[in-house]
């Protein structure tokens, strides 16, 4: 993963609350939902959601911070990382710590450090090394996986997933399959009030250590999908209501569906379509409005009394409805 604080475009001493507020901005620019055909887009938005997550980790951000680790959450040795060149060659042998290089000694140390043990420095430290049991080269010893401990062996990497879930299921925080990036397919009980965009760590569900030590964890994204019925605004809802001109002009009752199940709906006489009617509580996870938008619905394939009426109406009573 590239550098986190620039793929949100934030400072290191951006405040959490600064932070969550850049990744609400992108997220949402670069939401599928917005971009349901655009697979950059897509691949922007796991990139924000994982950078996101990685500075929220209070415990990763130091690390990263301090140089311990790199983006990807992997461990830097002596201050260097996979495949970087600085800190070797260039006269910095023999360098003290903070002077840009390191002895072999100093890489040494880090790197057996990692394994629970300590540098060999000759004598009787050596071969208390050795009586240790230690030897990096060929993973013996007490701090090494399948040594005698647990020590320190390298995590597995955590793996992206994302969810797919029904609005109904949302609304519930039901528990629905997921499949882990270990090949496991385990029901997954949605958080309460859980947000579009939302993440989930699954602790061990990640990919498998090549070492031996603990599984990473599985990051799962929930993406709500789009309903039939009802349209989204936050954590209100919309749905269209047919009903026919007699209902409209004369008023009368009728069913609309909810998250919860169908109610009854009483619609005034004369009713202007042009305003939805409210039916509080009734939004998502019962915390916002669900806005009935009426919709007349004239008989299919015309009506000649209807049409004899309408033209009466417009001869005899005329009314304005633009200005």
């Amino acid at each position: 993963m590239r550098d986190p604080y620039s793929v949100l475009g934030v400072p290191r001493s951006v405040s959490e609350k600064e932070l969550k507020s850049a990744y609400r901005k992108l997220a949402k620019a670069h939401h599928p939902d917005q971009n349901p055909d655009d697979p950059k887009a897509h691949a922007k938005f796991a990139e924000i959601s994982s950078a996101y997550d990685f500075l929220t980790d209070a415990e990763k951000r130091g690390q990263y911070d301090r140089g311990e680790i790199d983006a990807d959450g992997q461990p830097k040795f002596g201050g260097f990382s996979r495949g970087a060149g600085a800190g070797f060659g260039g006269g910095t042998r023999g360098a003290r710590p903070g002077q840009g290089g390191f002895s072999a000694e100093d890489i040494l140390k880090e790197f057996m450090s990692g394994f629970g043990g300590a540098a060999p420095r000759g004598g009787a430290g050596a071969g208390a090394g050795r009586s240790a049991g230690f030897d990096p080269f060929q993973g013996t010893g007490a701090g090494f996986a399948g040594g005698g401990g647990r020590g320190n062996t390298m995590r597995g990497e955590d793996a992206p997933v994302t969810a797919t879930v029904s609005l109904e299921d949302a609304h519930t925080a039901a528990s629905v399959p997921l499949r882990m990036p270990n090949g496991k397919v385990l029901n997954v009980k949605l958080p309460e009030k859980v947000e579009d965009g939302q993440q989930i760590r699954l602790k061990g569900q990640g990919l498998p250590s090549p070492l031996g030590g603990e599984a990473g964890d599985a990051i799962v994204t929930v993406k709500i999908a789009r309903h039939k019925q009802f349209r989204r605004d936050g954590a209100d809802l919309r749905v269209d209501v047919p009903i026919t001109l007699y209902e409209a002009v004369l008023g009368g009752k009728v069913r609309v569906p909810t998250l919860d199940g169908s109610v009854e709906l009483s619609i005034p006489p004369s009713v202007n379509t042009t305003k939805a009617l409210r039916l509080k509580g009734k939004g998502l996870h019962g915390g916002g409005e669900l806005y009935a938008s009426l919709k007349i619905v004239l008989p299919e394939n015309g009506d000649p009394d209807l049409e004899s009426l309408m033209r009466f109406w417009r001869d005899q009573k005329p009314y304005k409805v633009r200005e």
